[in-house]
Parts: structure tokens; sequence; C-alpha cells
């Protein structure tokens, strides 16, 4: 018989009321601080202007905090509804991660344009910090037992014992799948998440300097972590909307919409150094044999003499 792994944490640093603060919330924190200080290094490294950049993160990381609350309370109108004051008590935590990262993109551009920022090297550089950022927030989502799970019957699944954890509410939820059993194992989603969230970090690193136009590394994250978001969704145990498909699916979906086109029309593969494309090397190419041949013919001409 397989042994499932305990989670024991208590979900909140102090309290345990609606004043207390969670665990959730200070990694969310630290998650976006990292963000930010990652960014500021990108920029020295790509020769960006690093006050613009940290001025485009802040505006970001504010239209963040809108959109993932948004989302958030979107997707769980079923509680909020009843206690809207609860809407603005994000120190409980709450946040819808999709929202996040749209609202974030969408302010963060926005302020750049009217900045005169380049749009697209400042989204080029947000991708790896905010995979970074992801993955550190969802370790706050372990700790306190968020986003409810199927059950699952092998030794990676996990069950939560701590009499706060909102996973144990689970029952009152979905009591066809889970009865009377508090502490049945359930599929570790957010470790998963955290999983693809490494990989997706991995082709970032791959693509960096090899993709044009800019702006390309920002749209082929979304595109890829929108694909693992989706299939990940499934063992979630969010509201269904339609179809059998929760928000994040939709969400997903819809930034396959933008993302796909956008990779298939327009992302190129270049050189490594972010050079001459495909063409401009066999011109290069060209220019070298035609040299080499050049030179040749003057070493017999020498060699006649």
């Amino acid at each position: 018989m397989f042994e499932a792994i305990n989670i024991p944490f208590d979900p909140y640093i102090f309290g345990g009321t609606t004043t207390a603060f969670s665990w959730h919330g200070f990694l969310t924190f630290i998650a976006v601080g990292t963000a930010i200080w990652l960014a500021g290094r990108a920029a020295i490294r790509e020769q960006l202007d690093q006050e613009q950049v940290y001025n485009t993160a802040l505006w970001g990381v504010l239209g963040g905090i809108v959109g993932a609350r948004i989302v958030h309370v979107l997707d769980n109108w079923s509680i909020y509804g009843d206690d809207p004051l609860s809407i603005f008590a994000v120190w409980n935590g709450g946040i819808g991660l999709w929202g996040g990262i749209l609202g974030g993109w969408i302010a963060g551009s926005i302020y750049a344009y009217f900045a005169k920022a380049p749009v697209g090297r400042f989204m080029d550089i947000a991708a790896a910090p905010l995979l970074i950022a992801q993955t550190i927030g969802r370790i706050g989502d372990i700790i306190n037992g968020e986003h409810w799970s199927r059950p699952l019957d092998l030794f990676w699944a996990w069950y939560f014992t701590d009499i706060d954890s909102p996973a144990r509410s689970v029952i009152d939820r979905f009591p066809d799948l889970f009865g009377t059993d508090v502490e049945r194992p359930v599929h570790p989603a957010v470790v998963y998440e955290m999983i693809t969230n490494i990989i997706i970090l991995g082709v970032i690193f791959l693509l960096r300097g090899r993709v044009r136009p800019a702006g390309s590394i920002f749209i082929i994250y979304l595109a890829l972590y929108a694909t693992a978001r989706f299939g990940i969704q499934f063992v979630r145990l969010d509201d269904v909307k339609f179809w059998g498909l929760q928000e994040a699916h939709l969400i997903a979906i819809l930034v396959w919409i933008v993302t796909i086109p956008w990779i298939i029309w327009r992302v190129r593969f270049v050189g490594r150094d972010g050079g001459a494309p495909r063409r401009r090397v066999r011109e290069i190419a060209e220019v070298d044999r035609v040299s080499a041949g050049r030179s040749r013919r003057e070493r017999q001409r020498e060699l006649a003499r």
C-alpha cells in the first residue's frame, strides 16, 4: 500500500481570522520582489535603461495585483458574492495567476509604450523572472493547501492535515468524489505546474538571442504556459463554466488565439548572437567564397611569373 505525502503546515503566519496574514501572501511578496530584481539585472545585461525597467515593473505589479484579484473573484463568485467586502482582503490570499500575468503584461506594456521604451525587449526580459516568481509563489500554495485537486492513489499524492488548511474543505464542495474523507490523497497539481515552469524556463534560456522580433520570447512563454496549464487544469477541481472547461482553460484558449498566430507568422529564428538571419548568413558565405576565389587566382598569377 502506498503512503501519501502529509502536508501539515498552518497556512497562516499569524492569526487565522479575517485579519490573518498567510504564507501565500508572504511568498507572493517575495516572488514579486525577486522578479523585479531579476528584471533589473537583465536590464544591465541587455544594456537597457534600468530605471525605466523598474518603473515598468512597478506598473506591471499594480496591474498584476488588480488582474489577479479580478480573475480569482470571478472564478469564486459563489463565495465572494455573499461577502463583497472580502474581495479587498488580499492579505488572506486568493489570487488568480492568469490574471496576474495578463494584468501585469497589459499594464506594463501600456506604461512602456507611453514612456517610449522598447516594449518588445522589455517583454522578453520579463519572461524568465515571471517564471521564477510563479514558482516561488506556488510554494505558498503548497503551504496554504490551496487549489483542490482530484483524488490520486499513487505514492506522490498528498493530503493536508492542518485544520485551517483550505484543502480540507474539498469534501463540502465535492462530496461525490471524497465522501467524508477529509484527508483523501490528491494530485499535487501545484507541483506539476512548478515542474513545467522549470521546463519552460529552460526553453526560454535556449531561445534567448535566437528569435526575432523583439517580444517573441514573451509570446512563446505565454503559449507554452497556456499549454501546460490547460493540461494540468484537468486534475484541478475549480468550478466548471461550460463544456467541462474551467476558467483557466478558457483563458488558456484566449491566450492561444493571440499567441499561436503571432508565433506562426512573425517569429523567426536567427543566429546565436541575435545577428544575421539565414539569408544574411548566405550572403556572407557568398562574399567569403568570392574572396577566396579571388585570392586563389592572384596566387596562381604570382606563381606564373
